[in-house]
């Protein structure tokens, strides 16, 4: 079995984050790591592989600046046999349609897997669509948000939470499939797996190596842009409403409908 997971190198949530002149999220001048949700997909892809037996590859594929090979290398120190970056000057400021693209022709020149693993979203965008165009574009059967999973020969049947129910879901390989934060933790790095890590093979690509068109990712292919960012205001004190007399309950309503929150 052949498993490609496709991970996301994010800015790190403890870190000052910081946008572009053109409003693009700075990925290169601030610490980076492997988004959270997507260790969950690594983990699960690695558990498939340990039922599965050695024959089984697993490969992480990511997108990024050059730091998102930290990103990689995290996959590889976690278990992963293989990585891959995708880092071009070209793809920075691509919408989810530019992303799914450069991730489709990366993994066909891969070599179309019997799995394709993302999880449920990122941790920096929470967009959950990537999985759905990735499906379309390899035209593959999709089985998203699953927080079990269950595979038997080229057989997966996976469980998917919703707001009132539980659908139970089963799809033939070859397939996309996103995974939950419910699927379980996700394994840290043992110091041997670090080491191995070392001597595990990992490519880097440009849009050259993929055949892709500059021109059809980036910021100016995007079809949606962020006009202008602001920081956020500095914490002030906060307001306190006494009722001392029984006003405290309009001076409550007029307080939260100066603030358009009623």
């Amino acid at each position: 079995m052949n498993i490609v997971v496709c991970v996301k190198y994010v800015p790190d949530a403890t870190a000052d984050r910081q946008f572009e002149s053109d409003n693009t999220v700075d990925r290169v001048g601030v610490d980076g790591l492997l988004s959270e949700l997507d260790e969950y997909a690594v983990e699960q892809a690695l558990q498939l592989k340990e039922k599965a037996g050695d024959d089984t590859e697993v490969t992480a594929l990511c997108i990024g600046p050059e730091k998102a090979v930290d990103a990689v290398r995290k996959a590889l120190q976690m278990g992963a046999d293989k990585g891959i970056l995708v880092s071009d000057e070209a793809i920075a400021g691509s919408d989810y349609l530019g992303t799914s693209l450069v991730l489709a022709e990366a993994i066909k020149k891969i070599g179309v897997p019997d799995l394709v693993m993302c999880g449920m979203a990122s941790t920096d965008a929470s967009g959950s669509v990537v999985p759905a165009m990735l499906a379309e574009r390899l035209d593959l059967p999709q089985v998203t948000f699953a927080s079990v999973i269950e595979t038997q020969g080229d057989q997966v049947r996976i469980k998917r939470d919703g707001d009132t129910a539980t659908e139970v879901i089963g799809a033939t390989m070859p397939l996309v499939m996103s995974v939950t934060d419910q699927t379980g933790e996700a394994r840290y790095p043992s110091f041997k797996g670090i080491m191995a890590a070392k001597k595990k093979p990992l490519e880097t690509w440009s849009l050259s190596d993929l055949g892709v068109d500059a021109e059809l990712v980036g910021l100016n292919a995007s079809w949606s842009a962020v006009e202008e960012t602001a920081a956020r205001p500095p914490r002030t004190a906060g307001e306190i409403v006494t009722d001392e007399d029984g006003s405290g309950a309009t001076a409550l309503t007029e307080f939260l409908a100066s603030k358009k929150f009623i």
